[in-house]
């Protein structure tokens, strides 16, 4: 990309909101940096600017020790938008191309792998390989510094065809061996502790405890500080408990497969969406004197997405009409075994296991059946035929879609104006409480009404 006298005064005042955002490459150097760097400042004219770190890789750089440009937060519109290109970078970041390779990328996103290649390059400066081979590199560097595993075992953990593949892409993108990145003693427990970095402010509180009030015993707590839960991956069960830091959020986590690292990761920044762009969302906001004084006083404010789609619409049609302390007992049930059930296992339940109304339990029946034939109910989902899809469903109306869409699908502008706490929340703040009404006065408030949602659902 040609220089940017706005990028190069974010890069000259360190500015750690474009982190993420874009890359720099000093030419000089020969390394890639976040905006963020401490290091001196290089001269405009030896800086080229990348939209992607596979792209600074891919056109020779390698990453700066010091700043660790490929552990910032994830760009806030691959996070947000609902295109072709958005919804490929968020199913890469889950690991579907290590797992599948880029025909199961393609499949999933309904293009040939050719034009799916064009798409990426043109936007990201990199196709679908070197994104995924750039995070590849990340996750063996994770394990590299966090287990005691050896070297070979991590170079196939991390998605790597071989010793000689995974050799070259660290001394490519880190310019040293990898028993260079090792250092001191990794704990010998399984456990690893990462730092997940996000773009302040983050409101913390208000994220952890929307997830504590919901917690399902034996799946999920929450002690006032940390939030532990179970989460479901490709080749096993993992744990991970989550507490908010200083410009950071604590994870440690413990996976039956190592293989699991990138999925989880990648779950857990969803979960707490903390790839968002705080700063966007709050200016849209406080343009609106009712929501003003609340942006204000908690800044921030994320949306508590999910790690399973799945699991968020059976959460949605069991909340159905009850409280959520009620929804909270329902779903206890289902998960007696210590996880959240998929949809073969919640078919194969009895008819007692669902202690809800016989319509009830169909739909979730109905429901688990179209996720098992290939309905997808995550962030690599095409938002619109996913809603439609819900729709057709029997049992399941507006609002279980537009919740769905909200927490599965990571869709940042839904609002559900005929819910109950929606409504209430608009009266308390002098909004109108009609629901055609709200929707007319909410179209101030896009691309953003999610966020704009739990601002009401906070003075219900």
């Amino acid at each position: 990309m040609d220089s940017n006298d706005g990028w190069y005064r974010a890069v000259s005042s360190r500015d750690g909101r474009f982190d993420g955002r874009f890359w720099i490459g000093v030419t000089s150097t020969g390394i890639y940096c976040r905006p963020s760097c401490p290091a001196r400042t290089p001269k405009p004219e030896n800086v080229r600017y990348f939209v992607s770190a596979a792209a600074a890789a891919r056109s020779g750089f390698r990453a700066c020790r010091r700043c660790a440009p490929d552990a910032v937060p994830g760009s806030p519109q691959w996070d947000s938008r609902a295109d072709v290109t958005a919804r490929a970078v968020r199913l890469i970041g889950d690991g579907v191309v290590d797992r599948g390779g880029v025909p199961a990328l393609a499949q999933r996103l309904g293009y040939t792998e050719r034009h799916l290649n064009r798409l990426l390059t043109d936007e990201l400066g990199a196709g679908p390989l070197a994104l995924a081979r750039t995070q590849r590199a990340q996750t063996a560097k994770t394990l590299i510094t966090n287990t005691a595993l050896s070297l070979s075992e991590i170079a196939f953990a991390a998605g790597f065809g071989s010793i000689r593949q995974f050799n070259d892409t660290i001394r490519e993108v880190y310019g040293c061996a990898p028993s260079e990145l090792r250092r001191g003693t990794p704990r010998a427990d399984g456990t690893m502790s990462l730092r997940l970095s996000y773009r302040p402010p983050l409101h913390a509180d208000s994220l952890f405890a929307y997830l504590g009030a919901r917690a399902v015993s034996g799946v999920e707590s929450y002690d006032g500080g940390g939030y532990t839960r179970t989460l479901t991956l490709p080749h096993g069960i993992a744990t991970v408990t989550l507490r908010p830091g200083d410009g950071c959020v604590h994870a440690e986590l413990s996976l039956a497969d190592v293989r699991d690292l990138t999925p989880a990761v990648s779950r857990c920044r969803r979960l707490l969406d903390l790839d968002a762009d705080p700063i966007a969302v709050d200016t849209v906001l406080s343009a609106d004197p009712a929501l003003a004084p609340l942006v204000t006083a908690f800044p921030g404010v994320r949306l508590p997405r999910s790690v399973d789609g799945f699991e968020v619409a059976v959460r949605a049609v069991v909340g159905q009409q009850i409280s959520v302390a009620g929804a909270r007992t329902v779903l206890g049930r289902l998960c007696r075994d210590g996880v959240f059930p998929d949809p073969d296992r919640l078919l194969a339940l009895p008819d007692e296991a669902f202690a809800m109304p016989v319509a009830r339990r169909e739909t979730l029946r109905r429901l688990a059946g179209a996720v098992r034939d290939g309905l997808p109910l995550d962030g690599g989902s095409d938002r619109a035929a996913t809603r439609a899809a819900l729709l057709a469903l029997p049992g399941i109306g507006e609002w279980t879609a537009d919740y769905i869409a909200l927490r599965a699908l990571g869709d940042p502008d839904v609002l559900l104006p005929t819910d109950l706490g929606t409504r209430r929340g608009a009266k308390a703040l002098g909004l109108p409480d009609d629901p055609a009404a709200l929707l007319r006065h909410a179209e101030r408030w896009r691309p953003w009404r999610s966020y704009a949602q739990l601002r009401l659902w906070s003075q219900a």
